[in-house]
């Protein structure tokens, strides 16, 4: 009669058949799921974060007032100005340079004096030996006054977009030198 209670008791312990959720299950799919949902509360911040400014709509940029009409002559000048900018969250001020000029008939033309070789800064009439070109001291790039390449780099300086308003010169970002061919 002991085997019989034994059995009886031994069944009694066996999972069930049908398909029931353990306890264990059921606390594992009960804290995995918190846990799931814990995580995704500290990512997705973070996701955001890096990828909110990629998904900012771009804009034309904006025009910065630079210098009067008047004082831009038929010889290059360098003219000094400040662009402020958001640097992903943070705003920032950068100093930029233009050499502006203007031809026969009055059109107003301005360069960015960034070489097309390797980035260093060109001068206008710098160089005794090449009169009245733009000139590169780090490897000796040079550039006609409307920004063509004749020596080592391989582009012509780029222009800002300009618009004149009011008496004044505005520039707004470069782009491609197309007045060179």
């Amino acid at each position: 009669m002991e085997n019989n209670q034994n059995d009886h008791q031994e069944k009694e312990y066996l999972p069930n058949s049908n398909k029931e959720m353990s306890r264990r299950q059921f606390l594992t799919y009960t804290l995995g799921g918190a846990t799931a949902y814990m995580a995704a509360g500290a990512i997705l911040p973070m996701v955001r974060f890096a990828v909110d400014p990629i998904l900012q709509k771009k804009t034309d940029g904006e025009f910065i007032k630079v210098v009067e009409v008047s004082k831009i002559t038929n010889d290059p000048q360098e003219f000094k100005f400040e662009l402020k900018q958001q640097d992903g969250w943070y705003p920032s001020t950068a100093n930029l340079v233009a050499w502006i000029r203007k031809d026969e008939s009055g059109k107003i033309y301005a360069l960015s004096p960034i070489c097309k070789h390797l980035g260093c800064i060109v001068g206008w009439n710098n160089n005794k030996s090449y009169p009245d070109e733009y000139h590169c001291p780090c490897h000796g790039a040079r550039y006609t006054k409307v920004g063509k390449n004749l020596s080592v780099s391989p582009k012509p300086l780029d222009t800002y977009k300009i618009s004149v308003d009011n008496g004044w010169v505005y520039l707004g970002s470069t782009e491609p030198n197309t007045e060179v061919k």
